[in-house]
């Protein structure tokens, strides 16, 4: 029986398989290489595909008999999806709309999904607890929201057990330097400032310093991937154990602000990095923090990498050894 990992070759997917292979788990990824790297992804069993193909994708699950699906294969860049929401709808709501239906045609009852904290928009508590009220404020959280809601009546209809993990900012890269983040174009913030000192941009741009913050700058919650590529085991087995549905945030539970992430990589590189403040982006909201004790109590899902510091480490090290990012496939 094998793991599926749709969009297992992009940032946390390929993070993932590498962590479910170091488990010992039989593992299949598809992914269309839109933003993945065939690189990043150690598996033998690879095939590059896009999910609204269902008839190769109904012959994967038949091949390899699948056991449970990971999902990650989505657009994910919010400023891209309020300018082409069409995109975001087609490519990830039909998309798991595709792969819900080879799973059920072929028996197969455990997914767990790759959410995403921008379901919640600009949150009214901190931190933000899993039935907090679910606002998106850009059109890829309300994508996700939306296959949220697709999986649950799935769950109703035909059985799919489900767990849903709303991440935060994941950030960092594989203590080993093998594998990192590599965006084409990069809109993540700690691989934007990580540019600078590898001489690859004078200046990070700061949008908006004008937020009802400490310093004016917007706050996040920064998890480091290979924590997220451990929930995403932990949930799988929850699956496996207790075929139970279920949803979790997973994030650090601390705040730091792009002025404050900005001033830890300077003593993480040890190069000076200057910022230019521009206007707010749209569908930006000011504060964004996590409760996971959910995670923590019912998955037993402990971060192993919690200090900001250590993150930035991780990235600059990966950074400074694929400088370029992956080589070209």
């Amino acid at each position: 029986m094998s793991i599926l990992v749709t969009g297992g070759a992009g940032y946390i997917g390929s993070h993932t398989v590498k962590y479910l292979l170091e488990q010992n788990e039989d593992v299949v990824v598809i992914d269309n290489l839109q933003s993945g790297h065939k690189s990043s992804v150690k598996t033998k069993h690879f095939y590059r595909l896009d999910l609204r193909d269902t008839k190769s994708l109904d012959e994967i699950f038949k091949l390899y008999k699948v056991e449970a699906v990971i999902h990650f294969a989505a657009n994910s860049l919010v400023g891209e999806s309020l300018e082409n929401p069409y995109t975001y709808y087609d490519n990830n709501l039909y998309g798991m709309m595709c792969l819900l239906k080879v799973m059920r045609e072929n028996g197969v009852e455990k997914i767990v999904f790759s959410s995403t904290a921008a379901i919640y928009g600009e949150p009214k508590e901190l931190p933000i607890s899993e039935e907090d009220e679910k606002c998106p404020s850009n059109t890829y959280g309300e994508t996700k929201l939306a296959m949220e809601n697709m999986m649950k009546w799935f769950d109703n209809g035909h059985g799919i057990k489900y767990i849903s993990l709303r991440y935060f900012n994941a950030a960092g890269a594989s203590e080993d330097a093998q594998i990192g983040e590599n965006h084409n174009p990069e809109t993540h913030l700690i691989p934007l400032i990580l540019q600078v000192p590898l001489n690859r941009k004078d200046s990070i741009n700061i949008f908006g310093d004008d937020y009802p913050t400490e310093d004016g700058t917007c706050i996040r919650d920064f998890i480091h991937v290979m924590d997220l590529a451990s929930a995403h085991y932990l949930a799988l087995e929850y699956l496996r154990k207790e075929n139970t549905s279920g949803v979790f945030n997973l994030g650090n539970g601390n705040g730091y602000s792009v002025k404050e992430v900005v001033e830890v990589a300077e003593k993480v590189t040890g190069f000076p990095i200057p910022i230019i403040i521009k206007d707010r982006r749209e569908g930006d909201p000011a504060i964004l923090i996590a409760s996971s004790e959910k995670a923590k109590n019912i998955l037993g899902w402990n971060p192993k990498y919690g200090s900001l510091e250590k993150i930035i480490m991780d990235a600059w090290n990966w950074h400074k050894k694929f400088p370029n990012g992956f080589p070209k496939e």
